[in-house]
């Protein structure tokens, strides 16, 4: 797959999160990428790292999908907002499945390197996820 733009590469991203494509995800991320993840003191590497975030995501919500809303980009860096949407039917931080659609907005920066990500930190509205399934009460 050649990529030529920041804007192929975002989509494709799109499409590698929302398949968990392994293949896919080789053409993108690159090996020594590192992810900043809410909660984790320490950040996850490579493909596999981004591959247990994504696990953790499908295992809380099966048909979990995202969709690139809007993106600014420049030189090798790029400001993301994603909306996630899917179904709590499985077991997510402690929170057994309700069955509750979400709706979450997810704010990411990436930096990239020879057509691949090399860093990203991700910023999910987990307030409203946890409100959403019920963790916490909604106000």
């Amino acid at each position: 797959m050649a990529i030529a733009t920041t804007n192929d590469i975002m989509n494709h991203f799109v499409k590698f999160i929302n398949t968990a494509s392994a293949t896919l995800g080789q053409e993108l991320i690159s090996s020594e990428a590192i992810f900043h993840v809410p909660g984790n003191p320490e950040p996850l590497k490579g493909l596999e790292g981004y591959l247990m975030i994504i696990g953790m995501m499908r295992g809380g919500f099966s048909n979990i999908q995202w969709t690139l809303d809007d993106m600014v980009s420049e030189g090798n860096k790029v400001a993301a907002r994603f909306t996630m949407r899917g179904t709590h039917d499985g077991n997510f931080m402690g929170v057994p499945a309700t069955g509750r659609n979400i709706e979450v907005h997810s704010m990411a920066f990436y930096e990239l390197s020879d057509g691949k990500i090399v860093k990203e930190q991700g910023l999910p509205d987990m307030l409203s996820l946890m409100m959403q399934i019920g963790a916490i009460p909604a106000p």
